[in-house]
């Protein structure tokens, strides 16, 4: 049953994610860049809360590890394509999984697990 309920959870970020990712706003210049990565951090993590309180904490670890991994902060644009982009990144993806399963040594090492862009992996 709680399987069932974080499946269904998880489905719901991706695709409130995917959707937020292609909305267009009338007159907002979007040449270079798209309307959702102007949002702020905090909001984004707000939504995700709202949604699920795992995906906000996967996604704060997520966050955590990549500035310990990649030496800088991840950027919100950044974070939603990591979320939304195809099945989404698969240690963002665990890292949600772990912690709405309280698994703390999953999450640790997921957290070994992020890419940095343009870096070899470690």
């Amino acid at each position: 049953m709680l399987r069932t309920i974080f499946s269904l959870s998880l489905f719901g970020l991706l695709a409130f994610s995917s959707a937020w990712a292609q909305i267009t706003l009338v007159g907002v210049p979007t040449q270079g860049t798209q309307p959702s990565d102007n949002v702020p951090l905090a909001d984004y993590l707000a939504l995700l809360r709202q949604i699920a309180p795992a995906a906000e904490a996967g996604a704060r670890d997520y966050l955590a590890a990549f500035a310990r991994r990649c030496g800088r902060t991840l950027t919100p644009a950044e974070l939603r394509r990591a979320m939304a982009d195809g099945d989404g990144d698969p240690a963002l993806m665990g890292l949600i999984r772990a912690n709405n399963l309280g698994d703390t040594a999953g999450r640790e090492q997921l957290a070994g697990q992020i890419r940095c862009p343009g870096k070899a992996t470690r």
